[in-house]
């Protein structure tokens, strides 16, 4: 079966019509035969939207194909609390949930993620100065959370790997918002500030945890560098973020969303 996988599309920030958006990113997987689409995360700046976008292009999708969302980071900033992402809120919503392929032993395994600091391995700072700079300069200060950054973590670990050893007898395909390779990350000896951003990146914990089970395919997002495949192991990564074009900051190769989602769109078979 194949399947599609894409990240950061970020439709307001990028000033996108969603409604042609969905028509045309539906007609295009349906051309391709796609029988999974995987979203991992940061379509709006408000939940509610995100859910209804993946609502509307499952509903043009039809019964063809498949389509699964995580929320990234940007998606938990508005109209969502901390236990309402823990539940079970559309069949639609693969946090913390998995799908079993028709006809395969593939088992896609998806979690939000969070991040614990980790990343910023060259940066002499305690947990504490990461918290203070975190709700001071990033925009992850607007998401509601009950508690630490590396309470959260360690919950987010717990789940993927209960749902790795649960997986034992398949092959699996994780998707998770927020980076889980070291090779992903920018270190720079001068720019203070992007070091400390690479605190909230993502978790060298779950790199590790990650090289542990090793799932055949990573799906990743929330870096929008434009990364290649990375074969690690007896696995492969990846990151399709799409990334910003705005009047600050332009991320993309291409003139227009549309094609530079199709160039960072992965689609490959899982047999």
């Amino acid at each position: 079966m194949k399947i599609a996988a894409t990240s950061d599309n970020h439709f307001d920030v990028n000033k996108i019509d969603e409604n042609q958006m969905a028509q045309k990113q539906a007609e295009y997987l349906l051309k391709q035969h796609v029988g999974v689409y995987l979203i991992a995360g940061d379509l709006f700046n408000k939940f509610n939207r995100s859910m209804q976008y993946v609502e509307k292009l499952q509903e043009l999708m039809g019964e063809h194909t498949k389509v699964f969302f995580i929320a990234g980071n940007h998606d938990m900033l508005n109209d969502i609390d901390y236990n309402q992402l823990e539940s079970n809120l559309s069949p639609l919503y693969l946090h913390n949930q998995f799908y079993d392929v028709p006809g395969t032993k593939w088992r896609i395994i998806g979690n939000n993620g969070w991040y614990d600091y980790t990343f910023a391995d060259n940066v002499d700072k305690t947990t504490e100065q990461f918290w203070r700079w975190k709700k001071s300069f990033w925009i992850d200060t607007g998401i509601e959370q009950p508690m630490s950054d590396i309470e959260r973590m360690n919950i987010v670990l717990k789940q993927t790997e209960q749902q790795m050893q649960q997986a034992s007898r398949r092959k699996v395909l994780f998707m998770t918002h927020f980076a889980v390779r070291h090779e992903y990350i920018h270190y720079s000896e001068d720019a203070r500030f992007w070091n400390m951003i690479n605190g909230m990146a993502g978790s060298r914990r779950m790199e590790k945890l990650l090289e542990t089970y090793q799932p055949e395919l990573v799906i990743s997002g929330h870096l929008h560098h434009h990364f290649k495949p990375l074969a690690k192991s007896n696995g492969i990564y990846y990151n399709n973020s799409v990334g910003y074009h705005n009047n600050r900051i332009n991320e993309w190769n291409s003139d227009d969303f549309f094609t530079e989602w199709t160039q960072r769109l992965l689609i490959t078979d899982l047999k």
